[in-house]
């Protein structure tokens, strides 16, 4: 038996998040289940010897590279992972991981991906379809509020934990289309501040909140609760990478493999259901 960490992607729109829970479908059960069938984990057993991930996904939201580590027998690559695994819950990279290693805290830096639905002003009525009745997100004052948001400062406003509130994230916006692509990195996130963070931005970006709202969010007094900012919904949202200084992960090129061949399933899937959502907007005139 040897400690080592996996790379591990998934779709988690069928999931009530990553961290297991009473009575609901969770990516960590997939996982130890998985591990029980492969005989690696007792049947009794709680969890994996030294087991820890780099973090919990909310319901909803996906990951291209959560990250677990824990105690395995040498045999167990990525590829014999997945022969038990569900197809929407993928491993593909492995590493060695060094004595003590602990997936959680020994990360230096967490990258969340959110596709931000936000057409272009001047193409929004020509070109796409209605933002449910929501104003266009005008890029620049996005990209401002990204910016305001970046940096050190104390986010108790923008999420629902009471402790360990400062953080010092980095936000980003590139145009992709009718989609403002927002990457949010840091070295650790309080729960919900990933989506609270796109959320007053994207107000900010369509004049429904101002530079002076947002920059009461980030100070010392708390907004009372009908000022508050709600998250922004889960399933634009991955967690697209973990870094470890300290672990060379070695990509398992048949999983990979595999593991491309589910999702681009699953995404030509929901082109298919979007294709025919149109037909029933489209009929219904």
């Amino acid at each position: 038996m040897s400690l080592r960490a996996f790379r591990i992607a998934y779709d988690g729109s069928g999931y009530y998040g990553f961290q297991r829970q009473p009575d609901v479908s969770t990516v960590e059960d997939a996982l130890f289940d998985a591990l029980r069938a492969l005989g690696v984990l007792e049947p009794d057993a709680r969890k994996p010897t030294d087991y820890a991930a780099a973090g919990r996904t909310d319901a909803g939201v996906s990951a291209l590279a959560q990250t677990i580590a824990l105690e395995v027998p040498d045999w167990l690559a990525p590829r014999a992972f997945n022969g038990e695994l569900p197809a929407d819950v993928r491993a593909w990279a492995a590493a060695a991981a060094p004595e003590g290693f602990h997936a959680t805290h020994h990360a230096t830096r967490r990258e969340y991906t959110y596709h931000l639905y936000a057409p272009p002003a001047n193409r929004r009525e020509e070109n796409s379809p209605a933002r449910d009745g929501r104003a266009a997100v005008d890029d620049d004052r996005f990209r401002t509020a990204c910016g305001e948001l970046s940096g050190t400062h104390d986010f108790h406003n923008l999420t629902p934990d009471e402790r360990n509130t400062e953080r010092s994230p980095t936000l980003e916006a590139t145009r992709d289309g009718d989609y403002l692509v927002v990457t949010v990195s840091a070295s650790g996130f309080a729960r919900e501040l990933v989506r609270r963070l796109v959320s007053l931005a994207e107000s900010v970006g369509t004049g429904e909140r101002s530079f002076a709202d947002l920059e009461r969010a980030i100070e010392p007094e708390s907004l009372p609760g009908h000022e508050g900012i709600a998250p922004a919904p889960p399933e634009p949202l991955v967690l697209a990478d973990v870094d470890y200084p300290d672990l060379a992960f070695e990509v398992d090129g048949d999983a990979a493999a595999s593991a491309r061949a589910v999702f681009d399933r699953r995404q030509i899937d929901r082109r298919t259901g979007s294709r025919v959502a149109g037909q029933l907007r489209d009929g219904l005139r």
